[in-house]
């Protein structure tokens, strides 16, 4: 049956879509729609006017739209700019050192003739089960290795996760073919040379689905800089973020503004539309990213899990 569609195909036949197929469709395009839903309610909010946003609640038809929420985010400016631009040296450089640094280790715990396979596999599943904790980290990192207010921190903790490296591995042992690594070493590459010239290139299906997953988790990470990171210079915009939800917060919630101040106030603070400012500000470029990345993403994932 295969063979004769492999033929049809060939000769240029469409084959017909059976009722399931279609049915199949259906199915993803409304589970797609309720998907998409609450992002788009979120880019409509961000520019919805703030008073209707109290008084009415979100729609995707407000009926008078206002750009005080994103002015808000904007009018950081510089710091705006500047955190940007951390967030974007934290990502790229953290996803490039992880990948680097977990192809190497899945590739030597891949083959089977290394001794230290089983050592190097147990002791990468140790830290997903055993955590010492958010306090013994921060005692370790800034008092031992002096590391306090600085980007290293954001970068080198997360650059490895085990999970990674057993996607990485299982590609390796899956879909690159064994054969080739030995007519490398038959020709005199040394490791090095085959993991670089044969292992590597192969890879890419896998790395892109990886390196998405760890851009996506860089991108979006404030907790670590939120402990470490005292530096306006040096704040990634998800701190930034925060530290204005907060001050708008604080604003609204503090007690030394007098209530006939604070009420006539309360519809001039964009508290929502900012709100919804900050997710637009946060999650824009990694949707303008992810269609690029997608079709690596499914084969790095699934082509790994069947042998063949």
């Amino acid at each position: 049956m295969a063979k004769n569609d492999d033929d049809l195909r060939m000769s240029g036949v469409k084959s017909k879509k059976g009722v399931g197929q279609y049915i199949l469709s259906v199915i993803l395009l409304i589970y797609t729609a309720f998907c998409a839903l609450p992002i788009i309610l979120v880019f409509i909010a961000a520019f919805t006017d703030e008073m209707e946003l109290a008084t009415t609640g979100f729609t995707y038809f407000p009926k008078k739209w206002s750009m005080t929420g994103m002015n808000a985010v904007l009018k950081y400016g510089k710091q705006l700019f500047t955190s940007y631009g951390v967030t974007i040296l934290i990502t790229v450089s953290g996803t490039l050192l992880g990948l680097l640094v977990m192809s190497l280790y899945a590739y030597s715990t891949s083959r089977r003739d290394f001794r230290l396979r089983g050592f190097l596999s147990i002791f990468a599943m140790i830290p997903m089960l055993f955590s010492g904790g958010t306090l013994s980290c921060y005692v370790i990192y800034t008092n031992m290795y002096g590391l306090k207010d600085s980007l290293i921190l954001l970068i080198v903790p997360m650059c490895v996760t085990t999970m990674n490296l057993i996607i990485l591995r299982t590609y390796i042992q899956t879909s690159v073919p064994e054969e080739l690594m030995d007519s490398a070493r038959i020709d005199g590459a040394g490791e090095w040379k085959t993991f670089f010239g044969i292992v590597l290139p192969l890879m890419k299906p896998a790395l892109a689905a990886v390196g998405f997953m760890m851009a996506t988790a860089y991108w979006n990470e404030w907790q670590n800089a939120l402990l470490y990171i005292s530096s306006a210079n040096k704040k990634p915009l998800q701190l930034l973020l925060v530290n204005i939800q907060k001050s708008i917060e604080m604003l609204l919630n503090s007690t030394n503004i007098p209530s006939a101040a604070l009420s006539a106030m309360q519809g001039n603070i964009p508290q929502y539309s900012s709100t919804m400012a900050t997710v637009v500000v946060v999650i824009g470029p990694i949707i303008i990213l992810y269609p690029f990345f997608q079709k690596y993403f499914a084969k790095g994932l699934t082509m790994g899990s069947v042998k063949g």
